[in-house]
């Protein structure tokens, strides 16, 4: 039995922010509730993979060098239109918040934000509530 359950994939939960400790926080957390983690440090390293391709839902700041986030949820939106896409931000910004909503995000959470409210906020967008 060990064995069916270990052929079966772990969904892809694909996560973008520069700083490094938040992608391993992310990446750890996305770990301990089941899912597999793509982690990017940049908007055009996410969008130069096929990460999206077999991704569930994204993570993503919102504020970050090159590419932000606002930009990199309108290139997803061109690939692949129903991907839920959760923001997280260190920065109190309601003009932004409001664009991405606007803009199709499943979420938009202020950091730090609860694991807890994360993990509703994908099951929420991923259709797993």
């Amino acid at each position: 039995m060990a064995s069916i359950i270990a052929a079966v994939p772990k969904p892809i939960v694909v996560a973008v922010d520069d700083d490094a400790r938040v992608r391993e926080s992310l990446e750890s957390l996305m770990d301990s509730a089941g899912y597999k983690t793509v982690v990017f440090a940049s908007a055009e390293d996410c969008l130069q993979s096929d990460a999206l391709q077999r991704a569930i839902c994204v993570i993503a700041d919102v504020r970050m060098p090159g590419m932000d986030g606002i930009e990199l949820q309108r290139r997803i939106r061109l690939q692949r239109s129903q991907l839920p896409i959760i923001f997280i931000s260190a920065h109190y910004e309601e003009e932004i918040r409001e664009e991405a909503l606007q803009g199709g995000a499943a979420d938009f959470l202020y950091k730090p934000f609860d694991v807890t409210t994360l993990l509703a906020a994908i099951r929420q967008a991923v259709g797993r509530d």
